[in-house]
């Protein structure tokens, strides 16, 4: 058994077991073989008393008590006959106030480098632990070649988790968040599924929410601000904390230029590549032959000015919601009422666009509620409550900004200039944009604000495109698209 194994050493472990190798920078390159994202259709909640009347169980798969007893008496099995054996004793969520204690038990070294990476280390004495999970630890079973194909068990009566066939790390991270998205609202908190920064003062804290792909990492990762967490947050009555001790960003197409704080976290010693294509040891980022969903792993503290405590006692002066429009339809900016906020929570849009996917031909609107519905086991409108009595009790602007296609959709327009959002989020930072006269947006009926440093045909895309009328057809398509969504996500 390998306790706490610092990171240094587990780089150097993962490498001598053939797991990864070691790139020029230090950082380790590997694979995850079949499974290059979630097993989304693979994970299962115990049902017993206390999920049966809290859990969606419409969207969310059940295991029974006697099922899962089974299944846990497998893994401790397996556990036992194994040569070599990892265990890290952390914690998740940055405010100790409000932190889980866990355990995470691995059969590689690199996975147990990933937990170090995304949780906080934090020893205590094994030996007060007992192996029946009847304590206040959750424990963390992840063996990925004890089965071929994927399997994701929570009991969260039990405090287990029981992971298996999936190389994938993001596994573990995304299982400890579905757990904490079920206890934090039982406390009146809100879970999220975003992004965090906060200004040089630590003050006046930004919420960025947004589907895969919609420049969550890129917007928070600002040089002039300090970036509290990449991912997973929740609001309490004090303020925001970070759930994770590090990040697990999308690599693709990442530019030095571009995404300067994250391509340097994603060369430094630490940092775990997965899927990533390696030329001569050198990343090549661009290169998406074995996954779209291409990933590094990093401790926070590899981002140049990240926050060291991972909380604020501060409420967010702002709520930005990411889109990343493919239909082309979006204005550039909106800002959005308590009421309009929450809806579009509940909807959680973007767009899919041709290429990403086998069989994705042109645009497809793509809904997540709560902007991460997979991970959130309640039903939505739970933590669509939450947001907006937050949102109403202390005054926080919101925003929806669209990160995708202007001038027509994917394939004829041009994406929105990262420069352009940039600055957009810029003015919401500095509450100017808050403070310019706005109009209404024909289909939305959001509120677009007046300002003269953004180009005006990107607050009035309809000005960008060659044809009104087809304009006109696709705005009134994506339109008919929400109503439908919202009438599945009992939006009023």
């Amino acid at each position: 058994m390998h306790y706490n194994i610092n990171s240094a050493e587990l780089v150097e472990m993962s490498v001598a077991r053939k797991e990864s190798i070691k790139l020029l920078s230090g950082a380790l390159c590997t694979t995850t073989g079949e499974y290059r994202g979630r097993a989304a259709d693979a994970k299962f909640y115990v049902k017993d008393e206390v999920t049966v009347d809290v859990i969606d169980w419409v969207a969310n798969n059940a295991i029974t008590e006697a099922e899962y007893k089974k299944e846990l008496s497998s893994f401790l099995k397996y556990k036992d006959k194994l040569p070599e054996l990892f265990c890290q004793e952390l914690k998740a969520v940055r405010d100790v106030r409000k932190s889980l204690d866990l355990i995470v038990y691995t059969e590689t070294a690199k996975h147990s480098l990933f937990a170090r990476n995304m949780f906080i280390p934090d020893p205590r004495d094994l030996d007060m632990l007992a192996e029946s999970c009847d304590n206040n630890t959750f424990r963390v079973y992840h063996f990925p070649k004890k089965e071929k194909k994927a399997k994701v068990i929570i009991s969260l009566k039990e405090k287990c988790v029981l992971i298996t066939g999936s190389h994938y790390s993001g596994e573990i991270k995304k299982s400890i968040f579905s757990v904490l998205n079920f206890l934090f609202p039982e406390d009146g908190h809100l879970p999220m599924h975003c992004s965090v920064n906060v200004d040089k003062n630590r003050k006046n804290p930004t919420i960025f929410f947004g589907l895969s792909g919609t420049g969550k990492t890129t917007l928070s990762s600002d040089e002039s601000r300090i970036l509290v967490g990449d991912d997973e947050h929740g609001w309490t009555e004090t303020g925001l904390t970070n759930f994770e001790g590090g990040c697990y960003a999308k690599t693709i197409n990442l530019s030095k230029d571009a995404e300067p704080q994250i391509w340097e976290a994603c060369n430094t010693p630490l940092s775990i590549l997965e899927n990533v294509i390696h030329k001569d040891l050198l990343p090549d980022f661009d290169d998406s032959s074995i996954t779209e969903n291409a990933r590094a792993s990093y401790p926070c503290s590899s981002v140049p000015g990240a926050d060291t405590a991972g909380y604020v006692d501060e409420h967010p002066t702002n709520v930005v919601m990411l889109t990343c429009d493919a239909f082309g339809v979006l204005p550039a900016v909106m800002k959005l009422s308590p009421d309009e906020a929450v809806r579009q929570f509940l909807l959680g849009y973007t767009a899919k666009v041709a290429g990403t996917e086998v069989g994705v031909t042109e645009p497809q609107a793509t809904f997540s509620a709560c902007f991460g519905a997979p991970f959130m086991p309640q039903h939505p409108t739970r933590y669509a409550d939450i947001l907006k009595q937050k949102v109403k009790d202390h005054d926080t602007q919101c925003w929806l900004v669209n990160t995708g296609w202007t001038g027509g959709q994917f394939g004829v327009g041009q994406r929105m200039p990262i420069s352009t959002t940039r600055m957009i989020i810029d003015k919401i930072h500095d509450g100017s944009l808050a403070n310019c006269e706005t109009f209404l947006h024909s289909y939305t009926g959001f509120a677009v604000p007046i300002c003269t440093e953004i180009p005006t045909e990107l607050l009035s895309p309809e000005l960008s495109w060659d044809d009104l009328a087809i304009y006109e057809k696709k705005a009134s398509e994506l339109m008919r698209l929400f109503k439908t969504q919202a009438e599945l996500n009992f939006i009023n």
